[in-house]
C-alpha cells in the first residue's frame, strides 16, 4: 500500500461487482407464463358446451345417446300447467323437431316462437329438460315519454 503525502493509507479501489445472468430469471418467468397458458387453455375446451340443433341431434343420434347434451332451435306448441310446473313443448330447427319437457318455473320471456337452448338427455324420443336458457331481444329501448312508461308499465302487471 501506498501512503498519500498526509500518511494515510490510499483508498482502495472499488470492487468490481459481479454481474449475474439474466437467464434465470427469464426461465422462470417462462415456466411461470406457460405453466398458467397451459392452465387456462387447457381446461378451457373442457369447460365449453356447444349446444346442437335438432336436425345435428339426429343426424349424430347414435355418439349423442344417453349423454347429457344441450338442443337449441325455436319454440313451437307450448303447454304449461304453473301449478303443476310443468312445461311441454316442441323445440325444432325447421327440419326436425323434438318434443320437451321440463319441470320447473319458467320466465315470462318464454313463449312460441322464440329462442331457447335446453340442457338435459334423451329418454326414448322425449327429451327431459333439466335446465331452459331462453333467448331474448339484444336491444333495450328506454321509453321517451311518460306516456310510453305508463303504458309498459301497465303491460308489465
Amino acid at each position: 500500500m501506498t501512503d498519500t503525502p498526509a500518511g494515510t493509507p490510499a483508498p482502495l479501489p472499488q470492487a468490481r461487482r459481479r454481474r449475474r445472468s439474466p437467464l434465470p430469471t427469464v426461465l422462470g418467468v417462462a415456466a411461470l407464463l406457460g405453466l398458467s397458458a397451459f392452465i387456462a387453455f387447457g381446461n378451457l375446451g373442457k369447460s365449453l358446451e356447444y349446444f346442437v340443433t335438432p336436425t345435428e341431434y339426429q343426424q349424430q343420434a347414435a355418439q349423442l345417446q344417453g349423454r347429457p347434451v344441450r338442443i337449441g332451435g325455436l319454440v313451437k306448441a307450448v303447454q304449461y300447467n304453473p301449478q303443476s310446473l310443468e312445461l311441454r313443448f316442441t323445440v325444432t330447427d325447421g327440419g326436425a323437431s323434438f318434443p320437451v319437457q321440463y319441470r320447473g318455473a319458467v320466465s315470462e320471456l318464454f313463449k312460441e316462437n322464440q329462442g331457447v337452448v335446453v340442457r338435459g338427455e334423451f329418454q326414448g324420443q322425449t327429451f327431459h329438460a333439466r335446465e331452459l336458457i331462453v333467448k331474448h331481444s339484444e336491444q333495450y329501448n328506454v321509453p321517451k315519454t311518460q306516456a310510453e312508461l305508463k303504458s309498459l308499465l301497465q303491460t308489465g302487471e
